[in-house]
């Protein structure tokens, strides 16, 4: 799922930061992004259901950006989340994350809505940071996900803050 993230985000925009809100068709998610999103959809395995899981990403200033969506089976969410989060965190080859509860207005209010801070490695083995968050809002899962070489709070703050359900 971190591949999808990365591979959707192909074009660097001008100015660097160039805030704009996007939304997640059909999910009624309102995301703020720095710079004109990329789209991509995958079938991809969630919690033992086959999904199409939808993608929005960019990059800017050196940092990726990407909200990623999915419809899944009724009272999974949680485990999605969960699952979710460990994959990531293993792609980024991590052991220090850090977590706090995320859980934007509108979002369901579970045990698995998160905010992550990790240090890791990309796939050619460079340093990487990624801060990602964890959520669903009734049948859509979402992760909306910053890799870069170093988290600035004048990039990540405006990224979180402005996701919003309609």
């Amino acid at each position: 799922m971190a591949a999808l993230a990365g591979s959707t985000a192909l074009t660097a925009c001008s100015p660097t930061f160039n805030w704009r809100e996007v939304r997640a068709e059909a999910t009624g998610l309102k995301a703020m992004l720095p710079c004109k999103p990329d789209k991509a959809t995958r079938s991809v395995p969630m919690a033992g259901q086959q999904v199409s899981l939808e993608a929005l990403g960019c990059d800017a200033g050196g940092s990726t950006f990407a909200v990623l969506s999915a419809e899944v089976a009724p009272g999974s969410a949680g485990e999605v989340l969960g699952q979710w989060k460990v994959a990531t965190l293993s792609s980024l080859h991590s052991n220090d994350a850090q977590e706090k509860p995320f859980r934007p207005a509108g979002a369901l209010n579970l045990p698995q809505s998160l905010q992550v801070v990790a240090s890791g490695r990309r796939a050619d083995g460079s340093p990487v940071q990624g801060e990602a968050a964890y959520f669903a809002h009734g049948r859509h899962v979402f992760q909306a996900v910053i890799y870069a070489d170093r988290l600035r709070p004048e990039v990540t703050e405006p990224f979180f803050s402005g996701l919003t359900f309609e």
